[in-house]
């Protein structure tokens, strides 16, 4: 379970460009949940992510995970149970190292190193199983250099490596934006599948409001900061689009957008 508490956070305080993006601002997101998040630019959705990653920090209020106040916890430490893919299919993926180290490098997560071949043989087969369910042919490609790939391709592998480790929670920011339409309709099934598969608790953002209402258990919009709409179960199920728009809309009007 993901609690933030009470947040306030305010960019460049005390000057000309002060601007304070969260208020007291709570959220709570259940073990198991898949949450879509939507809302203009500027509505506080990537700082968020943010947030919960620990790339940011809180100006006051608490952020607990399974129990655990992680609020003043850094970055690095929550990445081991917390999970990120980005928008950019390059930051998820090292570019010169083939499909196999980069999963190896993934496989050997939070594990001790050694003098040892970072690519256990033992452990091909694995990859190539994982690699599979993205029918992409790229269980046939191990040896290629990441670079060389497709962002669609990358952007797949970058999902497969996060489901790799021991995650508590997958983080998607805007994954698909900077693919192409057909592409991202593949990374979305995919997405879909793994999440389905493995349960993991997910925290999705996502300008596509498509995505946000076919996919996933809920679904908030958030607009200056705060939840303006929150749907889960039924209420999500038989959300029409229009509905949807109409709310964006408005609030798009009333931003002078």
């Amino acid at each position: 379970m993901l609690e933030l508490s009470h947040i306030s956070k305010t960019f460049a305080a005390a000057t000309p460009d002060e601007h304070k993006v969260f208020d007291d601002f709570s959220l709570r997101i259940d073990d198991g949940e898949f949450v879509s998040v939507i809302g203009s630019n500027g509505s506080g959705k990537t700082t968020l992510l943010n947030f919960v990653c620990g790339s940011l920090a809180v100006d006051s209020g608490s952020i607990f995970f399974d129990g655990n106040d992680i609020t003043a916890m850094p970055e690095y430490r929550r990445a081991k149970k917390i999970g990120r893919v980005f928008q950019d299919p390059k930051i998820g993926t090292c570019a010169d190292l083939t499909i196999l180290e980069n999963m190896a490098l993934a496989d050997n997560k939070n594990k001790s190193f050694g003098l040892t071949s970072a690519v256990n043989p033992k452990r091909v087969s694995y990859y190539k199983d994982l690699l599979a369910e993205c029918e992409m042919g790229l269980e046939n490609r191990l040896g290629t250099k990441v670079g060389s790939l497709s962002g669609g391709q990358r952007q797949a592998l970058a999902l497969v490596i996060a489901n790799m480790t021991d995650l508590d929670m997958l983080i998607l920011d805007e994954h698909t934006a900077a693919l192409d339409p057909r592409s991202s309709e593949t990374i979305m099934e995919l997405t879909d599948r793994f999440v389905r598969s493995s349960g993991l608790t997910t925290l999705m953002v996502t300008h596509n409001l498509r995505f946000a209402l076919e996919y996933g258990t809920r679904l908030v919009m958030m607009h200056e900061g705060k939840c303006v709409l929150d749907l889960r179960g039924e209420e999500k199920k038989n959300a029409k689009m229009e509905d949807i728009l109409k709310i964006f809309n408005q609030i798009s009007i009333e931003c002078g957008n």
